[in-house]
């Protein structure tokens, strides 16, 4: 800005540095929440896997299946747990640069709010100055036309002085304040420069930590790949006809069928061995 007193630019990098570090709060607080869903989804896995029955009767190579399939589910929700720890670390780490840039930034601000004071100060001290030289040379003026009346001789003289005197004063002042407008000045490009080394620093840890997190979820998808294909590699040593054999071998009750059951006629053999009496009316109960 043209306005020696004015910090419009010097506020609007202020408050852009401001959002930035708004803007790694936010991813900040965005990985601590994830990392709440992934430690509670992966307790909730493994309490699943481990209190909740999933063919707890079947046996041999399905049996075999089923338990790589329940360990498998548990080390997936482990690797959740693991995840949600790695993901508040990448917060701390986050808020640890942005509170270490916080910082180093507190210090140039506070330079440049000291040199903007002394600044401001100045110019308006220079402006009463100059102001009050104004009024003296109006006065001087005012009185050199009347300095035919002898009994303004001495006013005039005095006012004279009064005038060179604060001519000195305003010259000093001016000379003062073109010193700290350069002091400013020089601090100022210092300050614009730090202010964006810093943003690109920030830029790029965020972009790096926000591609770094996208590579822990694919990793993390890539390890549970790896554990449902020792699931399906499992499951492919399934074998049906093995199943059933193990099953005919641990229950079975023999190896031969029940013999036939033969007729004997007890009644004829018996009745021929035996003499012929009277028949005896015998009761029949049904």
């Amino acid at each position: 800005s043209t306005d020696l007193t004015s910090t419009v630019g010097y506020d609007s990098i202020i408050q852009h540095l401001n959002d930035g570090r708004k803007n790694c709060k936010e991813f900040e607080d965005f990985l601590k929440e994830r990392a709440i869903i992934e430690e509670k989804y992966g307790k909730e896995l493994i309490n699943l896997s481990k209190k909740k029955p999933c063919g707890q009767t079947e046996l041999n190579t399905l049996k075999r299946s089923l338990d790589v399939f329940k360990q498998q589910i548990d080390n997936v929700g482990q690797g959740h747990i693991q995840l949600a720890q790695t993901l508040r670390e990448e917060a701390k780490k986050m808020e640890d640069f942005r509170e270490k840039q916080k910082l180093h930034r507190k210090k140039i601000e506070l330079i440049m709010e000291a040199i903007h004071k002394n600044r401001n100060l100045q110019y308006k001290k220079t402006m009463e100055v100059r102001k009050m030289c104004c009024c003296f040379l109006l006065a001087l003026l005012y009185l050199s036309s009347l300095s035919h009346f002898w009994q303004l001789f001495l006013k005039l003289a005095q006012t004279k002085s009064a005038l060179e005197d604060s001519d000195r004063s305003y010259q000093q002042s001016v000379t003062t304040l073109e010193k700290i407008r350069e002091e400013w000045q020089k601090e100022h490009i210092k300050a614009c420069e730090f202010f964006e080394t810093q943003e690109c620093e920030r830029i790029s840890y965020f972009r790096n930590a926000l591609w770094l997190h996208v590579n822990q979820l694919s990793q993390d998808c890539v390890r549970n790949d790896e554990k449902y294909e020792e699931i399906r590699r499992s499951l492919e040593m399934c074998s049906i006809e093995k199943d059933i054999d193990f099953f005919v071998n641990l229950r079975k009750t023999g190896s031969s069928a029940p013999a036939p059951v033969v007729y004997e006629n007890y009644y004829n053999t018996q009745r021929n061995a035996t003499p012929v009496r009277s028949p005896v009316p015998v009761a029949i109960s049904r």
